[in-house]
């Protein structure tokens, strides 16, 4: 299988029952769910497979401490379960790791202890261990990069840590497997409405220029951020449901941290959790919330944002990293749903289903760690709304692919030529890997690792690209200036 075999798919089929667009996390999670409950399903993305917010998350997968903090106990239970499953059927991407919570003030032991046994609690027989008091010196041989200076020992807790685009590679082989077929770089640009009822999609493939009429007897809508500008093709008048917040990462490398353990500051100026966290072979410091008008394709980090991830973490760190430390910057947009409140760290990070007049359902908001709950709520809907065959969610316990395959690895800075010749041949041929872009940043996560070195192996990226996907030396030429352009946005210059 690979995309033209899934462009042959969509031409043979007269009518599909579940048509979703958008290839993010909530995307792929109801594709896999449609396709292994048997109905025929197509999966449509504008870009690349979590080309969006889904490969820019921090890369955890958690039930959400902070939401804990707000009183959000029914989002952190459902977030609990759904991590443990994810570790049982994700294990190749999916692990557990140690958190320490410094406590440089007398109160915050027993203040964050206390939340955290409740953490433990709610996580049942799928926690994933208990959490420790620590003393200032088991603080500091866990984390020896840790500042000294007026630390009164910690709070050791565990979480869930992923390779968010490599899970997105592995829920759309997964869907494949269950017979959905799945298409990047298909662009929707019209509804198909019969008898005032939505019944198919016009689409458009972004290389060929081809375009296709797809009838479905269920669309949903899972854009992310993009959600309001499909519900306008449906209503002109629709008001925006989607209030963006973007939050931005910077990475450094290991020796910042210098352990495995990730370190999370409960609480930062505006409110916010701020992590330190090991990934593949760097440290990714994040996250910040900052509201934006603009939904763009490649949000682009502010400086505000980039002084103030360095200049909280430096408070915390015995060495404190510089503008010239920084690696990488990624920025990603979350699409939470609005309220009346300004402060985006308060919106709802809980998922949104609607149904429109026309029997469009968008489903919006949400988070990595719950994408198979989401995918499983929307599907209840979709089923009973179009009279579909009433078979019962069975994703809990259903294994992704990719746990016996080889992974390609997300460093590829030592790589010979001749392996990544060897891993572009699958990212062509078994993942759909289409640009520079889609290699270097999602098949790998190299530009995420390390702007400097995604930019040196571009180049010969394009080259073996070009022998893979058929394409000549102007094809070359032109991916390499287009990958620079988007790299430039993850430097610390923006």
């Amino acid at each position: 299988m690979n995309r033209h075999t899934s462009i042959a798919q969509l031409q043979s089929e007269k009518e599909f029952d579940i048509c979703i667009i958008g290839g993010g996390a909530t995307g792929l999670g109801i594709a896999v769910d449609a396709a292994n409950r048997g109905y025929k399903t197509i999966l449509l993305e504008q870009s690349d497979f979590a080309k969006g917010t889904s490969s820019r998350s921090t890369k955890l997968v958690h039930g959400g401490v902070r939401y804990l903090q707000q009183g959000n106990i029914k989002l952190v239970m459902e977030a609990l379960k759904e991590r443990g499953r994810l570790l049982k059927n994700a294990p190749h991407l999916v692990h557990n790791q140690q958190f320490i919570v410094p406590n440089y003030k007398w109160w915050e032991k027993p203040f964050y202890g206390v939340g955290l046994k409740i953490y433990d609690w709610m996580a049942g027989r799928l926690g994933l261990g208990p959490s420790q008091f620590l003393s200032k010196q088991e603080v500091i041989e866990k984390v020896p990069g840790l500042d000294e200076n007026g630390l009164n020992g910690g709070i050791l807790y565990h979480d869930g840590q992923f390779d968010d685009a490599r899970l997105a590679i592995a829920l759309m082989q997964t869907a494949v497997q269950k017979g959905a077929t799945m298409l990047n770089y298909f662009s929707v640009n019209r509804l198909l409405k019969i008898n005032q009822q939505v019944g198919g999609v016009g689409v458009k493939d972004m290389f060929t220029g081809n375009e296709y009429e797809i009838k479905s007897k269920v669309i949903i809508n899972a854009t992310g951020v993009f959600v309001d500008a499909i519900m306008k093709m449906d209503n002109p008048k629709h008001e925006n449901i989607v209030s963006p917040s973007q939050g931005i990462h910077l990475v450094v490398d290991k020796d910042f941290l210098n352990t495995n353990t990730a370190i999370m500051i409960p609480k930062t100026d505006d409110g916010r959790v701020l992590f330190a966290v090991p990934w593949h072979t760097k440290v990714v410091l994040g996250t910040t919330d900052t509201p934006v008008d603009k939904i763009v394709t490649e949000p682009e980090a502010l400086d505000t944002e980039k002084e103030f991830i360095l200049k909280h973490i430096g408070r915390y760190l015995a060495k404190d990293p510089t503008a010239a430390d920084v690696r990488s910057v990624f920025a990603g947009l979350r699409p939470l749903v609005k309220g009346n409140t300004k402060n985006t760290a308060a919106l709802s990070r809980e998922h949104f289903i609607s149904i429109s007049s026309t029997g469009m359902i968008t489903i919006t908001g949400g988070k990595w760690t719950t994408y198979r709950k989401m995918a499983a709520d929307v599907l209840h809907i979709a089923a009973q709304k179009n009279n579909l065959p009433p078979v019962k969610c069975s994703t809990q316990n259903l294994p992704l692919a990719g746990a016996t395959n080889t992974i390609i690895p997300a460093d590829i800075s030592n790589a010979t030529n001749e392996e990544i010749a060897a891993m572009v041949k699958i990212a062509v041929h078994e993942e759909w890997c289409q640009t520079v872009e889609d290699f270097l940043s999602r098949r790998t996560r190299q530009l995420l690792l390390d702007v400097a070195v995604a930019k040196a192996k571009a180049p010969l990226v394009a080259k073996l690209l070009a022998i893979e996907l058929n394409k000549d030396v102007h094809w070359v030429n032109d991916q390499i200036i287009i990958f620079n352009q988007i790299a430039d946005g993850y430097t610390m210059k923006g």
